[in-house]
């Protein structure tokens, strides 16, 4: 996907409700099953405790799918909507577009997060979701984020995009 151009971002950048964080995955390792979890802990720096994907100064250390999603990739593969785990990603947001959280701060409960960039899906979705599986998650992919603030995050945690000149929040959660 593309990054609107300069003259659009006033407008991506003007303030939006809140969403909500519906669920919470960790790939513990490498092709193992997702482990659903009520809440996790973040780490500056590297990511979710407990997701192999965790390392040290990467900028996909934390991946965001958009909820509402689900039905449509469902619905594109003539079924109900798919099962989150499926997707292999970290957090399942709705109530606002993920997409408009690339290049922008936000917070989800007590945690500080940089959108850093897309995160298409993979070959492994042909796998997870039968055939066709990868076409209909094309532009569905969601996004990877950076932890800048850690804490803990929980299943109906706020979702709160900043103002690009905002200052950061206080690590007081």
């Amino acid at each position: 996907m593309k990054r609107p151009d300069a003259a659009l971002a006033p407008l991506r950048d003007a303030a939006c409700a809140p969403g909500r964080l519906h669920w919470v995955g960790l790939r513990p390792a490498r092709r193992a099953p997702v482990s659903v979890v009520a809440a996790a802990e973040a780490h500056p720096g590297s990511g979710l405790a407990g997701d192999h994907h965790a390392r040290p100064n990467s900028r996909r250390t934390v991946t965001l799918f958009q909820w509402e999603h689900l039905a449509v990739v469902g619905a594109l593969l003539g079924r109900p909507p798919v099962d989150p785990a499926l997707l292999r990603r970290n957090l399942g947001v709705s109530g606002l577009n993920v997409a408009a959280l690339v290049d922008r701060r936000f917070t989800i409960g007590g945690v500080l997060f940089e959108g850093s960039g897309w995160c298409e899906p993979c070959a492994r979705l042909e796998e997870a979701l039968g055939p066709g599986g990868y076409a209909a998650s094309f532009g569905h992919g969601g996004i990877t984020a950076r932890v800048l603030s850690g804490g803990w995050l929980s299943v109906g945690d706020a979702v709160t995009p900043l103002a690009p000149d905002a200052p950061a929040p206080s690590p007081s959660a």
